[in-house]
């Protein structure tokens, strides 16, 4: 392992021994250039393979290349990309000195404000623009004030969803996951987040989840791999975006929930963060939406799925010695506080995350020219040129982590382990930042580590093992 920079850009001590390289690759000829690599990206060599291939072809982690959405119905969409696929590279997208982050939460392209009430949310804000403040401040005020009922309300929703789990082992070998792990995040960020409970609408109670998912889904539908047969996919996916009126009527559904449950939480976005009610409603439902029940719900069945089955009994037994040891099986004991002492959990979480970021790809567009440096080499990059980072692929540099592929319990143990956390990327910075209204890291950056760590600490009080397999829970052994 060698040192490296942390979230800062280029120190002036650092690049001095390092040669000045041109940035490799091209984005190829105009339409044609964007439309092959578009096919490469979703089909002929699909990700991580995309970026991973132009690696080795270049032998840098720094290159140009296109990434999809792009021609033939996106024409306003520039999909010429900087990757920059090692840590240190990586680390730059986070500088907000040098790049910012207006309108890049998906590269270039952006959905339709008309999916958000007309109105750019926080997501798409820049640092540097005031209304940015308010809600980042906003949303760090929410978390804060949720934490003191966040543990008991976490505990008792996991209760049902277990209940549900064992019931639909009853009935046959298997309990598939998805459908009720949504049910349960919508309901678990309503009540925490919103300070809303669903069932106060029995439609939202149902199908509160099912709205937000497809009003996701057809958001992001061009810039994601469904699994579609190609090039079905390619052409009915890929190719345009997908008009707002298909989810309207289940995303004013939730407009209405959050209107009428949400009150207090409105009430004050209004009186302290000076905010509209209709600003408090489309960036709480996006918040809720695309961060929390969003990325849970691609980054909970992972996370589960990492605990395995009985091929990983030793991973699971020095798990649940560690969470029986720090809290026994009595659920009263688990707290925030409580999982911080549980080092191997932790580290379970951070490696569950390091190799299955929720959120895959990072952008950032230079606010000013400046040297890029990677491990071996600079680089120029010119104001307005967009930066790309994979973080599946940046999170197995090898100059940075041992044995990058394989999937290390330990690894975030120690002191060793600490050090490596300055380096983990997962929400808009490193493990080590912290979020604040002048960054675009995740507000809930800690709160969702303590949330997983708080899951597999339940798991192992209530089971002695539980077995995971595509998808689907296959048995529980109860703790005795």
């Amino acid at each position: 392992m060698i040192p490296i920079m942390s979230s800062a850009p280029l120190s002036t001590a650092t690049p001095i021994s390092l040669p000045v390289r041109k940035i490799p690759g091209s984005y190829g000829f105009p339409l044609l250039g964007p439309l092959w690599d578009r096919l490469d990206y979703n089909w002929f060599q699909k990700l991580p393979d995309f970026f991973s291939k132009r690696v080795e072809k270049y032998n840098s982690t720094v290159f140009r290349t296109n990434v999809p959405p792009c021609f033939p119905f996106f024409l306003g969409v520039n999909p010429n990309v900087v990757a920059v696929l090692d840590v240190k590279s990586f680390a730059h997208l986070f500088d907000m000195e040098i790049v910012e982050k207006a309108n890049v939460l998906v590269g270039d392209f952006m959905p339709s404000v008309v999916y958000t009430g007309d109105m750019r949310v926080c997501a798409y804000l820049d640092t540097s623009e005031p209304k940015h403040t308010q809600i980042k401040n906003f949303s760090l005020d929410i978390l804060k004030r949720s934490s003191k009922t966040w543990v008991p309300t976490l505990v008792k929703e996991l209760d049902t969803l277990f209940g549900t789990f064992e019931s639909d082992l009853s009935k046959s070998k298997s309990a598939s996951l998805l459908p009720a792990l949504q049910k349960f995040l919508f309901n678990f960020f309503s009540l925490t987040f919103l300070g809303a409970d669903p069932s106060a609408s029995p439609e939202i109670a149902n199908s509160g989840f099912a709205y937000l998912d497809a009003w996701l889904a057809i958001q992001l539908a061009p810039t994601v791999s469904i699994g579609v047969l190609q090039p079905l996919e390619e052409i009915f996916v890929h190719s345009f975006s997908y008009p707002y009126f298909l989810v309207r009527g289940g995303y004013e559904k939730l407009i209405k929930f959050v209107k009428s449950e949400a009150k207090e939480v409105l009430t004050r976005a209004q009186t302290d963060f000076q905010l509209t009610e209709q600003e408090a409603i489309h960036n709480l439902l996006f918040i809720l939406g695309f961060n929390a029940f969003g990325g849970f719900t691609i980054f909970l069945p992972t996370l589960l799925g990492n605990l395995g089955d009985e091929k990983n009994a030793e991973m699971q037994e020095k798990l649940r010695k560690e969470v029986r040891e720090k809290v026994g099986t009595n659920q009263e004991n688990l707290s925030f506080e409580s999982v911080k002492e549980m080092e191997l959990v932790q580290s379970f979480v951070y490696e569950s995350l390091r190799l299955s970021p929720p959120v895959p790809s990072q952008y950032a567009r230079a606010r000013k020219d400046f040297m890029l440096s990677s491990h071996d080499s600079v680089y120029e990059i010119k104001k307005g040129e967009l930066l790309c980072g994979y973080q599946p692929l940046v999170m197995k540099d090898p100059k940075v982590f041992d044995e990058p592929e394989k999937f290390m319990l330990e690894r975030f143990t120690k002191e060793k382990g600490k050090e490596l956390l300055n380096y983990l990327f997962w929400s808009n910075g490193p493990q080590t930042g912290r979020p604040t209204e002048s960054n675009k890291q995740c507000a809930a950056k800690d709160a969702v580590t303590l949330t997983a760590s708080l899951i597999v600490a339940y798991i192992f009080q209530k089971y002695d093992s539980v077995s995971f397999s595509s998808g689907s829970l296959t048995s529980v052994k109860k703790a005795c």
